[in-house]
């Protein structure tokens, strides 16, 4: 692994909850793209949660959120998490961390944008800086196709869709894709905040 165009090496937790294995699937993504960009990076499963989890997202820069979206909103597992860190909101432990999300579904919208909004007011409630996919709409003309990145059309974050009787295995590429690009624009946002930052310190 290298140091980014920043020089600098920030630390990026994935935080996901998955319910059949497809949203771990795309966190890996996440963390992939993540780790190209020069970062450190940590997966956790929300649901397992130890006491060395949390110190690791207590001393992250950049924290992304994944989750499958039940019922039109974020998994039951990923709000059981959310609402434990209550303390550190009202403590401001993450303040002025990092954040971005991602949300996969059995249908092609499944209410995404819902789980999404969630995470990113999840995020607001920490005091965090939210990072948007970066991404333009794919799959929105008649040269396009399912294998464009963004094929769902998401700007919050990364939406995903996979069939519901197929296995993590059958993940679609092009939401992987995505989510791999997402990791790596976080992991490049945190660098510059990070470099900024210093630069600040040092003035």
């Amino acid at each position: 692994m290298t140091d980014n165009a920043f020089g600098n090496r920030p630390a990026i937790v994935i935080a996901y909850h998955s319910g059949f294995g497809h949203t771990a699937t795309l966190a890996s993504a996440v963390a992939d793209g993540a780790h190209t960009e020069g970062a450190d990076v940590t997966t956790v499963a929300v649901d397992t949660m130890t006491d060395a989890d949390w110190v690791t997202l207590d001393s992250a820069d950049a924290i992304i959120f994944g989750t499958a979206t039940y019922m039109g909103n974020v998994s039951a597992g990923f709000q059981a998490f959310a609402e434990q860190t209550g303390r550190r909101c009202i403590t401001g432990a993450w303040r002025d961390k990092v954040a971005a999300g991602f949300a996969n579904s059995g249908a092609k919208s499944g209410d995404k944008l819902t789980a999404l909004i969630s995470l990113t007011v999840f995020a607001a409630q920490h005091h965090m800086h939210w990072v948007s996919l970066g991404l333009g709409p794919g799959w929105n003309s008649a040269a396009g196709s399912e294998h464009d990145l963004n094929r769902l059309g998401f700007w919050l974050g990364a939406g995903a869709q996979t069939d519901v009787d197929a296995g993590p295995e059958d993940v679609h590429p092009a939401d992987i894709a995505t989510c791999r690009h997402l990791g790596q624009r976080v992991a490049a946002v945190s660098a510059q905040l990070i470099a900024g930052r210093a630069a600040s310190s040092a003035a």
